[in-house]
């Protein structure tokens, strides 16, 4: 039985006729037509075209007023970026049909549910049960060769799953670890694009666990794979993978309290109610400071929110290596906050992320504890701040909230009260001086600089000058300097 989809006037009715005009085929294809059949809203269309795909994505932009950007001329696929009445971003990409047909070209797609076609008139083309597998909610490959054919739709499966909220079926499940170490043929850019989609995701826990059960984690990082059994002693209650992907989840919870969102039902994350009352309470002061950083775009479309989330995913991968037992047996883990920084920006490296998204994700490895130091102190100095700051460079409010994350799923249920009030005021503290007192205690501005210290103490440009200047530095953002001679006073000091 057929069955007729309505179809928006804008943009679709209008790219039909100009179809029409240059005597070409169009449908809209895959995920959009899914999205359309479960009533989900649609931001992206792909039309598959009979031939010209180009020329009809650059008559498109032409015609509606968008951006046109040609993807592979020699694959004859083109995109088209429109901005809608309401303000909103609409991709639009074209590609010549994948087979001789348009079923041809269907059935050469990942799954059922992204194997459909709608044409001018909304009717619905569907020859691998598509539309079947949309009511029975499940995810199933196309054919036996579909992860074969492009080893990436693996984590896509997985994916769609959790976007979904799918299953994916017992056949394709088996084909899934079966192909699982096809991930390591293609390029690690492709791996990356698809990983870190999964990662951004509301309780990504649930689907890094997923990959996990299909054996695709480990050839994606494979690192993970030797926290599994690694055991902790007390106040820790779990081996360091469930303990890293409790953080991960809590970490979700840590910001939408701390931003003022609704706290939603956690995966895995275990802390008291009370908990995320008193993060709101006490930080929810910062909630717009905090949204604004977290929503930085860093590299490729990649915010500075994944790249937390990330640090949190890889912020123990330092402990194997790292493992140690005393005459008590007691385990420890000396130096694993360096040793994993190391390792996770190798990996980083490997999978293809900017130089600027890895120093990031290394630093808030390696600093993850720090703020977990200051708390012990018996009062946070000035000094103490700026150098936290120093040490944490661009990521210092980021390495806050992990630390909280990761102290909130070590002690789970048994949350210590006088403990937890002391974190939550060693991160107040540090989130004051950088929202609020910035240019006080982060980052003050010089008092002098270099060639003051060369004229004024007859130095020779070096080293030493570095070294003094950030000792004045310093002492201006502890408040033992605040003028200029006072600054040269103290480096003439420091000289002797």
């Amino acid at each position: 039985m057929s069955i007729c989809i309505p179809l928006p006037e804008w943009p679709l009715q209008r790219i039909y006729a100009l179809a029409a005009v240059r005597g070409v085929r169009v449908w809209s294809v895959g995920g959009a037509v899914r999205d359309a059949l479960l009533g989900r809203p649609v931001h992206d269309w792909d039309f598959a075209v009979d031939r010209d795909a180009l020329g009809l994505a650059r008559a498109v932009a032409d015609v509606l007023g968008g951006a046109y950007f040609p993807l592979d001329a020699e694959r004859d696929t083109g995109r088209v970026i429109l901005t809608a009445a309401n303000g909103t971003r609409l991709e639009l990409d074209f590609a010549v049909l994948r087979g001789a047909t348009l079923e041809a070209d269907l059935r050469a797609r990942d799954f059922t549910v992204n194997a459909l076609a709608l044409d001018e008139r909304g009717t619905l083309t569907d020859p691998t049960g598509g539309r079947a597998d949309l009511e029975a909610r499940l995810i199933r490959a196309t054919s036996n060769r579909a992860f074969q054919d492009d080893p990436v739709r693996l984590l896509r499966a997985v994916r769609m799953e959790a976007e979904l909220g799918f299953e994916i079926e017992p056949q394709t499940a088996t084909w899934i670890r079966r192909d699982a170490p096809l991930l390591a043929r293609p390029a690690a850019e492709r791996v990356r694009d698809e990983f870190v989609r999964i990662v951004a995701m509301d309780s990504a826990a649930v689907p890094l666990q997923r990959l996990d059960e299909f054996g695709l984690l480990s050839h994606v990082v494979p690192e993970l794979e030797a926290l599994k059994g690694l055991t902790q002693s007390p106040p820790h209650r779990f081996d360091v993978w469930r303990h890293t992907l409790v953080v991960v989840d809590t970490l979700e919870r840590v910001i939408a309290a701390v931003t003022g969102q609704e706290v939603g039902p956690c995966a895995l994350a275990d802390a008291p109610r009370a908990a995320w009352g008193d993060l709101a309470r006490v930080l929810g002061q910062f909630a717009s400071d905090v949204c604004a950083r977290l929503a930085v775009e860093v590299s490729g479309g990649r915010d500075q929110a994944l790249l937390l989330k990330l640090a949190a995913l890889l912020h123990d991968i330092g402990k194997p290596r790292t493992w140690s037992q005393d005459e008590n047996d007691r385990i420890h883990f000396y130096n694993h906050e360096p040793v994993g920084a190391r390792m996770a920006a190798a990996r980083l490296r490997t999978l293809r992320f900017s130089r600027d998204e890895v120093e990031r994700v290394y630093v808030m490895v390696r600093q993850h504890l720090r703020p977990s130091h200051l708390a012990r102190a018996k009062r946070i100095t000035r000094r103490a701040i700026y150098r936290y700051f120093r040490a944490t460079d661009d990521v210092g409010i980021e390495v806050v909230l992990l630390n909280l994350a990761d102290h909130l799923a070590t002690w789970g249920p048994h949350l210590q009260e006088r403990r937890w009030a002391r974190r939550l005021e060693t991160a107040e503290t540090l989130l004051t001086h950088y929202f609020e007192r910035h240019a006080e205690t982060v980052a003050p501005l010089p008092l002098i600089t270099g060639r003051d210290l060369m004229a004024e103490l007859g130095l020779a440009e070096g080293p030493e000058v570095g070294r003094l200047l950030e000792a004045l530095r310093e002492a201006q953002a502890a408040g033992e300097v605040r003028t200029r001679e006072e600054a040269l006073a103290l480096a003439r000091q420091l000289q002797s």
